[in-house]
């Protein structure tokens, strides 16, 4: 299968390609810049240049393959607090793509995360079936998933708000590390009892792949490891790694302490992927998040 992937130079896409080629995949990758194109060149992958905003490029080059996996999202845009223009391009990538596959049956995978469960007022441990109506993101999920009454094999993956790896660089783990070591304590909110769940990059890679292979049209799937482990946990583990205090942080100093995650810190959120695990035959086998904070590579600077 030819398979064109928007952010294929990123923290997920670097292993997805190597995940797509391994299963006999052919991979054309969007790059942005000569940098990009440098690293999808040196994967193996060939070279779409052009970006979110070239919507007349992204809809050739989903014409062009046998399956579209959609990755990119402006997150410059968001931890600037643009966050209505990138989640704008998202929608208007979707469509455009979604419009070059209308009627073919070729399969298109989405992104979208567990977070959004919270935010639309799922209570309890989410699952596959959970939907919420509308909002940040969830517009974006439910139009892709939209895509199954226009003759589009889509389906969508919700990731867990810690993708961690070796890999991960510039997620919300590295972020909060790096807020660790400026603060010189590793917080949380409250007692730190609320739940985040948690996936490998590997163990990620591979569900995109199978949902790409497989996955039945207008599906939701959850990339989730870990169902929910408790942000005190968390703290604690990267105090470890830093040789810091892990504090309990009030709520009204939330704000102050944790940037732009002082919206996601609090919020319980665990996430079954038994569904998923079922359906499609996947089933974790790299480490989780506690064991991968046990590690080096998060600290090395």
């Amino acid at each position: 299968m030819r398979v064109f992937i928007t952010g294929a130079s990123g923290h997920v896409g670097s292993a997805l390609i190597p995940e797509l080629l391994g299963a006999g995949h052919q991979v054309v990758g969007l790059a942005r810049s000569d940098a990009s194109a440098a690293v999808l060149v040196a994967a193996g992958a060939e070279v779409q240049r052009g970006d979110l905003d070239d919507l007349d490029g992204l809809a050739a080059a989903a014409r062009a393959a046998d399956g579209v996996i959609h990755l990119a999202f402006k997150h410059d845009e968001m931890s600037s607090g643009n966050f209505e223009v990138a989640l704008d391009a998202d929608r208007r990538a979707i469509d455009a793509m979604g419009d070059a596959l209308a009627g073919t049956g070729k399969p298109f995978v989405g992104t979208s995360g567990t977070l959004m469960l919270v935010f639309g007022g799922v209570t309890g441990t989410g699952t596959e079936s959970d939907t919420v109506a509308g909002g940040p993101r969830v517009d974006a999920e439910n139009a892709v998933v939209a895509l199954a009454e226009r003759g589009v094999r889509s389906s969508v993956l919700r990731l867990p708000p810690t993708v961690h790896s070796s890999l991960d660089h510039h997620g919300y783990v590295p972020t909060l590390i790096d807020l660790a070591r400026q603060q010189g304590r590793a917080g949380y909110v409250g007692d730190g009892s609320n739940r985040w769940p948690a996936g490998h990059t590997l163990d990620v890679a591979r569900l995109y792949r199978l949902a790409l292979e497989a996955a039945p049209a207008g599906t939701r799937w959850h990339a989730v490891g870990d169902e929910g482990v408790p942000f005190r946990r968390i703290a604690e583990a990267i105090g470890r790694g830093l040789d810091v205090p892990a504090v309990s942080i009030p709520p009204d100093d939330a704000a102050s302490s944790f940037d732009f995650l002082a919206l996601f810190v609090s919020l319980d959120n665990p996430t079954s992927s038994a569904l998923t695990q079922e359906r499609l035959g996947w089933h974790p086998t790299h480490p989780g998040l506690l064991d991968d904070l046990g590690q080096a590579h998060y600290f090395e600077t």
